[in-house]
């Protein structure tokens, strides 16, 4: 089996380091693995299949005989950096969004438009956390019956800001249960026993950035420019996860049971749905996990054909690293390593 030389660029964030978990877990065939970092902690060790790695500096010359390069270290990064690794020969998977929307990039999870990866020139690009998991529940359903529009609430951890949002958590925690003033620095207000619907930056038209996204990158993937979709997002004082209230109009009637059975059959999908047990996902539960689960499935009285339903997943694991380390997985399995799937 042919090994593989890769990089991680961001290998100190928490992004980064579910890349270096996900590889040893996996059991991915690499000969080498290299991390790099642009955040002030080149220097840090980390660990690899119990070899201790030194983190390093990213620069223009970090990638030369690298086969793939994951970046997640954020968009000027990427920007900064992708172009120099695939003049090296690597391709390039990145978790920012500087492609995201662009024609050219490859917008790709692998259960629902693997075949798009065939066609990059050296960057293949991950989604946003909150859309990779809502279109792989979604995208078996719409095969069947072309869903027509789409109204998304989500409700998201505070890890998608990083360690920083994951502090500023435990610090207001401890703060008002002891009575003190919570001040906020990542977020815009206290999110401590708060909710604060504002994930990303405010836009013009009232919708913030990462609602806008919900529509773009969803149409972008599923290569429906017409889909219907309105987005809220909520920042919720929880550690890890996301959940999402979506509501589906669907061209045709679609039973419940019947959109059960299709679930319960589909890739990267995982069916918890019985409200006599009070059985359904919980962002709690899904930590750590592989799936995208689905559950409070039902009839949506708002829409003629609509279901309803409730959808969770680790944002971090699936959500991010795990999908772009799947999307690599099926590349090289296809045999499209090299830009147009030309080797």
């Amino acid at each position: 089996m042919k090994q593989y030389r890769i990089s991680v660029v961001g290998a100190t964030g928490m992004v980064g380091q579910e890349f270096i978990k996900i590889l040893e877990q996996r059991n991915f065939p690499l000969s080498d693995i290299h991390l790099y970092a642009s955040d002030g902690s080149p220097g840090k060790k980390l660990f690899f299949k119990h070899s201790e790695l030194v983190v390093e500096e990213t620069n223009h010359t970090s990638f030369t005989g690298m086969d793939i390069v994951f970046f997640s270290a954020g968009t000027q990064v990427s920007r900064h950096f992708a172009a120099s690794a695939v003049r090296a020969g690597a391709l390039v998977i990145d978790n920012s969004d500087a492609w995201r929307l662009e024609g050219d990039f490859p917008l790709v999870v692998p259960e629902v438009n693997i075949q798009d990866a065939r066609l990059h020139n050296g960057v293949i690009v991950n989604p946003t956390s909150p859309i990779i998991q809502m279109v792989v529940a979604l995208f078996p359903l719409h095969k069947i019956n072309p869903i027509k529009r789409i109204i998304v609430t989500s409700y998201q951890s505070v890890a998608s800001a990083g360690p920083a949002g994951i502090d500023e958590l435990n610090d207001q925690v401890r703060k008002v249960l002891d009575g003190q003033p919570a001040i906020p620095r990542v977020f815009p207000h206290q999110v401590a026993f708060n909710l604060l619907p504002e994930v990303d930056v405010f836009m013009d038209t009232g919708y913030t950035k990462e609602e806008r996204k919900f529509l773009e990158e969803t149409c972008k993937i599923l290569h429906n420019p017409d889909l219907e979709i309105s987005a809220t997002c909520v920042r919720v004082p929880i550690y890890l996860g996301i959940g999402e209230a979506v509501h589906v109009e669907f061209t045709l009637p679609f039973p419940p049971d019947e959109a059960r059975r299709v679930l319960s059959q589909s890739p990267g999908v995982k069916v918890l749905d019985d409200p006599t047990v009070s059985l359904y996902p919980q962002p709690w539960t899904a930590a750590g996990t592989d799936e995208c689960f689905v559950g409070r499935i039902r009839k949506d009285t708002g829409f003629k054909n609509g279901l309803a339903m409730w959808i969770v997943a680790d944002n971090i694991r699936k959500g991010s690293a795990l999908n772009a380390v799947q999307i690599l997985e099926e590349v090289i399995k296809r045999d499209w390593l090299s830009p147009g799937g030309l080797k």
